[in-house]
């Protein structure tokens, strides 16, 4: 009984480590309202939260001028002398918007190199009260001016604060700041704060055109209290997409900087649950718990420090320390643990501690446990997908109930990773179990030494693991809490991924998170191959496994607190003389029924795909009665001829109040030059070919305008000759339940609008011509 202790002991502290790994990163106390002037309060920050997202507040809406004019009265308090900068954004992929951003400085007594500080105070378009995304960051800044003025410190570098605008729009206000505000140049830091959920730790990324060596030494030096960063996140970031504003500044001022976001609870990124209940005050207390060391440490510093050409590995561990080291160590570690491995593996043969038969054996369990593991959780995921029709509604591939699925696989894999290895308990030496594994590690962390070098650090478990292969070769019954111990690496470094995965990208990586609970399983077998009461265990992951399923069918339905999204939109297409009703959703509700019937007619491709996050184009089509809508008004104008080339003027000016204008054009023609509002795109780059939205065309859509104030569009271009000028044009308003004509009635408080695409919109389409 006794000889059991240690080992009961050893599966505790592997679950405190987890608990620990994952619990310990955020700040646990949230400052009153009445704390001391000199202390950042998270509730005063909230207050700012609250004031901000009292409802939606994109650009053209009169919430969104309320909001303004909040900011700079605040700014205004403070003694700081705030101002707008306003004129038209033309992005290289189309978007063109007035955005209005606000600025205010503080001197410093230096050579007026400036830190920029900044986060964006537009909501997205059109449901989201944007409390997360990006009221947070509002509060966070508006807090931490007012905290680091009340300190009276001086300061050598002059600190720009600045809210852009039209971020959610295509990063309008961040490019204008770049290019035309005459502050750009004295920028040489930014400090941006950003959200994609309303909870969970706010993770620190970086954007630099050369080394990240610079940034993370003067991170580290900053000393955040709760940092949570890694260069693995940093690598696959740099891969995708998903831009910030600080991305912007990054590309076309050479401006380097660090993100600040949070992602958890991603269901309410861009909803009208994005509201300041949903927002965790402890998340926003991490936002200040970066932005006032980094303050305080960048307005003295040597700004030009942060730019260096050596790249490290980084990544921090619980108690809020950082490690990092050069690129130049990931060969020189990886051959040196490679050496340590044979040199191991040839002393347990020549001791007869390893033997080649039971080695060859553990390959079973090993294959068996990680590719039963995430072809299971494949399939089993895909299977509640189809049982579950209500969660295709998820557009971001994130359910409400998505943590308990997260933890429900977890246990599924622990539970056929403990059973799978459970068969071979009799192998007499458990060092034979633990060969296979190792080796495979290594040979993952060749591959990410020569292909995914921001994840190369996940070498330092290996050479963790090697001193545990060592010893249980040397002793037959090592003590299992020391070997936990020595685990402790692979815990910190897997664990945060194996949440953040599927949170971040959607449950239909869970498959992943599987994966890596399995190869983390085997690389704590130096702790449970000696366990004898696997079979135990691999139940009690049963009975929790099937635990959470229960629990999540029950929380699988539509409620107040976690909404339906569902969309209708209504179209009239002057071209064909017809008015129809078009959804984006897969599943009927008691709303949409009304418009679409229970068995909603499929709608054919006929429509152009609008501007939306992930392509999505409409599912269903319906006949809808006509209401008068007052059509644009079209100037055209031909301005020169050539004998090759013709120019032309083209005015579209709005007669309602509209939100949106899309124009589409043939993807072959390609026109000489165009300008938008007296803006020229930039060209874009996607890999070593050069493209323009205008002149060098990869897609039907020519432009997005965001409208303010009904402004006239004008479009000047030229093409040859023998390209004729035709534009398919969508005239867009945001007020589909607001027009009489149509009688929407509101939705029931269980559903919400449908986000990331255009909703409750009445949209007008003609084909526009010369002729």
């Amino acid at each position: 009984m006794l000889k059991n202790i240690p080992r009961f002991f050893s599966f505790i502290f592997i679950a405190i480590a987890v608990w620990f790994s994952l619990y310990s990163s955020q700040p646990k106390n949230i400052e009153a309202e009445d704390a001391p002037e000199t202390t950042f309060s998270t509730q005063r920050a909230f207050k700012h939260v609250e004031a901000i997202a009292q409802k939606p507040h994109y650009v053209g809406t009169e919430a969104h001028s309320r909001v303004r004019n909040y900011i700079v009265g605040e700014l205004q308090k403070m003694g700081l002398q705030a101002q707008t900068h306003e004129d038209y954004s033309l992005t290289k992929n189309g978007n063109l918007v007035r955005p209005q951003n606000i600025l205010a400085r503080l001197e410093g007594n230096g050579n007026g190199e400036a830190l920029v500080i900044m986060t964006h105070y537009d909501s997205n378009p059109h449901s989201s009260p944007g409390a997360s995304d990006a009221g947070s960051g509002v509060g966070t800044i508006l807090e931490g001016i007012r905290t680091f003025l009340a300190e009276n410190k001086k300061h050598k570098n002059d600190i720009i604060i600045l809210f852009t605008d039209a971020e959610e729009l295509g990063l309008n206000g961040a490019e204008l700041f770049i290019k035309d505000h005459p502050w750009a140049k004295d920028a040489k830091l930014a400090l941006n704060f950003e959200a994609r959920g309303s909870d969970g730790d706010s993770f620190m990324f970086l954007e630099t055109n050369s080394g990240n060596a610079g940034l993370i030494n003067s991170f580290k030096k900053a000393n955040p209290e709760f940092p949570v960063t890694n260069s693995l996140v940093y690598s696959v970031y740099k891969m995708l997409p998903n831009d910030t504003d600080l991305t912007v500044l990054r590309e076309q001022g050479d401006i380097p900087g660090y993100n600040f976001a949070f992602i958890d609870d991603h269901f309410d990124y861009h909803t009208a649950t994005d509201t300041p209940e949903n927002l965790d005050k402890k998340t926003l207390a991490h936002q200040g718990s970066y932005l006032m060391p980094l303050l305080d440490y960048f307005k003295d510093a040597e700004l030009s420090e942060v730019k260096a050409e050596e790249e490290v590995l980084f990544f921090n561990i619980p108690g809020g320390e950082i490690i990092s080291y050069p690129f130049s160590w990931i060969f020189p570690m990886l051959i040196v643990a490679l050496i340590l491995f044979f040199i191991i593996i040839g002393y347990g043969f020549s001791q007869n501690r390893l033997q080649l038969k039971p080695i060859l054996k553990s390959i079973i369990p090993f294959v068996v446990s990680l590719a039963f593991s995430g072809l299971l959780v494949f399939l089993l995921w895909k299977f509640l997908l189809f049982s579950y029709a209500e969660y295709s509604e998820m557009e971001h591939g994130f359910t409400y109930n998505g943590y308990y699925y997260i933890t429900a696989f977890i246990s599924l894999s622990l539970l056929i990773a403990f059973f799978s290895y459970y068969r071979f308990r009799h192998i007499e030496n458990k060092a034979n179990l633990f060969v296979v594994p190792l080796f495979f590690w290594l040979l993952l962390c060749t591959l990410l030494a020569f292909f995914l070098k921001g994840a190369a650090y996940f070498i330092i478990p290996a050479f963790f693991a090697l001193l545990q292969l060592f010893v249980m070769m040397r002793q037959e019954n090592p003590n299992t809490l020391l070997m936990a111990f020595l685990s402790l690496p692979a815990v910190f470094i897997l664990v945060p991924f194996i949440k953040m995965f599927p949170v971040a990208l959607g449950l239909k990586i869970l498959f992943v998170s599987a994966l890596l609970t399995v190869l983390l399983f085997q690389l704590l077998l130096p702790v449970f191959a000696y366990f004898r009461s696997n079979k135990k265990i691999a139940v009690f992951f049963f009975l929790i496994f099937n635990i959470l399923l229960i629990v999540a069918h029950f929380k699988a339905d539509f409620t107040e607190e976690h909404p339906k999204p569902n969309s209708l939109v209504y179209l009239a297409d002057a071209d064909n003389n017809t008015t129809n009703w078009y959804s984006y959703d897969k599943m009927p509700d008691e709303w949409t029924e009304k418009y679409f019937g229970k068995e909603p007619l499929i709608a054919p491709a006929e429509i152009n795909t609008l501007s939306s996050k992930y392509g999505s184009q409409f599912t269903w089509k319906t006949n809808a009665p006509e209401i008068d809508l007052e059509e644009p008004s079209i100037i055209w104008k031909k301005t020169d001829s050539s004998e090759t080339i013709n120019s032309y003027l083209l005015k579209i000016a709005p007669n309602r109040n509209i939100n949106r204008i899309e124009l589409f054009a043939d993807r072959g023609t390609d026109f000489e030059t165009f300008k938008v509002n007296n803006k020229i795109a930039d060209s874009l780059y996607l890999g070593q070919n050069k493209f323009h939205i205008h002149t060098r065309r990869w897609h039907e859509r020519l432009l997005t305008y965001h409208v303010s104030s009904r402004d006239t569009l004008r479009l000047e271009f030229s093409l040859k000759k023998d390209k004729k000028p035709e534009f398919t044009l969508y005239e867009s308003s945001y007020d589909l339940l607001e027009n009489e004509a149509l009688n929407v009635p509101p939705r029931p408080n269980t559903m919400m609008p449908r986000p990331f695409v255009l909703n409750d919109a009445v949209i007008f389409k003609k084909t526009i011509s010369p002729e």
